[in-house]
């Protein structure tokens, strides 16, 4: 992997970037898609190209459930078992760490809504999972067997599917978490960090992930720790706070303390809102469910905000879901017949809406890399 920036904002940090693995170059600032398990659900590969998607990344936990990793390198790799040819990302495995654990106990995500109704103390633990100095023990979603995943298997798991882009195990640390948990937390994740570097056998680009939750010194803490190592590139994880506008702090407090010269990923954040915040900051890629999670359940993202399709109101109605959008969804399909898929309960519907939020959410970043070019972003 090679990654060159190509222009510098004089407005922002946001800049433009090429970034070259061996299954295509991706233009960045950049939208990752996700597709959980080795597919982005409802679409089929070229479609999924088809919406201008350039990278995709996958889930290491996931796929190592099922079919497991041995199936997938039997089957050729990732690239060639999911018949995808650009490039692709696997993540570590290490955000089920919080997903299945606190997150799960507690019912909450990464950015805490609300003021926190608990408070994770060190030598606390999660009841679905158990956290030690060498990784984690999981419970198996699929049949329920005991799990262990650290860095090394991790690692292992990672190099076996095959993707061009692999990152470090670590643990994204709960918002509700305290002080004390969160350093220590951070210890750990910054032993796995070694531990994968040195458990590394393959030519597969690997990024380092920052944690160290909402306390600054924490971050900045990780940011240098993490820039020392001989990383290929950055992600920047875990919880970010109690609301937006803190996690944009936390991102000027890391991106600051990060090479130039290598690209950094967001992992977990997308909205459209969020997006021009992001880029602004000097975030190269980001990863988000937002819209195919949203276009399973109706909503359309258009140019002048998002439409809950399945209302009645649209039945009748004859535009499309946005004039302004140039997808083959826009340019075929009425509101009122995706509506009408939608209250029938057809998977087509899901699959319409899910090709016209990929494309819209594609489009949009493109914009961006445009308005950097023209120096007006």
């Amino acid at each position: 992997m090679r990654f060159k920036v190509i222009k510098r904002s004089k407005i922002s940090k946001a800049r433009l970037g090429l970034l070259e693995t061996s299954h295509g170059v991706v233009e960045t600032p950049c939208l990752v898609p996700v597709a959980t398990q080795a597919a982005i659900k409802t679409l089929d590969s070229e479609e999924v190209k088809a919406t201008k998607s350039q990278i995709l990344i996958a889930n290491t936990f996931h796929l190592h459930m099922r079919p497991g990793e041995r199936t997938v390198k039997l089957a050729g790799g990732l690239h060639k078992f999911m018949n995808w040819k650009g490039p692709l990302m696997t993540d570590s495995g290490g955000f089920q760490v919080f997903s299945l654990g606190f997150a799960k106990d507690l019912g909450i995500g990464k950015i805490l809504k609300g003021k926190p109704e608990a408070n994770i103390k060190e030598g606390q633990q999660p009841k679905f999972l158990k956290i030690t100095p060498e990784g984690v023990y999981f419970s198996s979603f699929v049949d329920g067997r005991k799990v262990f995943l650290g860095p090394r298997e991790s690692i292992k798991i990672q190099e076996s599917l095959g993707a061009d882009i692999i990152f470090s195990f670590d643990e994204p640390t709960s918002p509700v978490a305290d002080y004390e948990y969160t350093n220590n937390s951070l210890s750990r994740t910054n032993r796995w960090a070694k531990a994968c570097l040195n458990s590394k056998k393959s030519d597969q680009a690997l990024f380092g992930i920052i944690q160290g939750g909402r306390y600054k010194d924490l971050r900045v803490e990780s940011a240098r720790l993490t820039a020392e190592l001989p990383f290929d590139g950055f992600g920047i994880g875990g919880e970010f706070g109690s609301d937006k506008n803190k996690m944009m702090k936390m991102l000027n407090w890391v991106i600051k303390e990060l090479p130039d010269e290598k690209p950094r990923h967001l992992l977990g954040i997308g909205y459209l809102e969020d997006i021009p915040k992001i880029i602004k900051r000097g975030v190269d890629t980001f990863d988000c469910i937002v819209p195919t999670h949203y276009a399973r359940r109706g909503v359309a993202f258009t140019s002048f905000g998002e439409l809950n399709i399945q209302k009645r109101i649209f039945l009748k109605d004859r535009k499309p879901l946005d004039k302004k959008c140039s997808c083959p969804v826009c340019q075929n399909y009425t509101r009122g017949y995706i509506s009408h898929l939608f209250r029938a309960k057809e998977i087509t519907a899901m699959e319409l809406l899910t090709f016209h939020n990929l494309y819209f959410f594609n489009s949009f970043v493109d914009n961006i890399r445009k308005e950097i070019g023209r120096g007006k972003f």
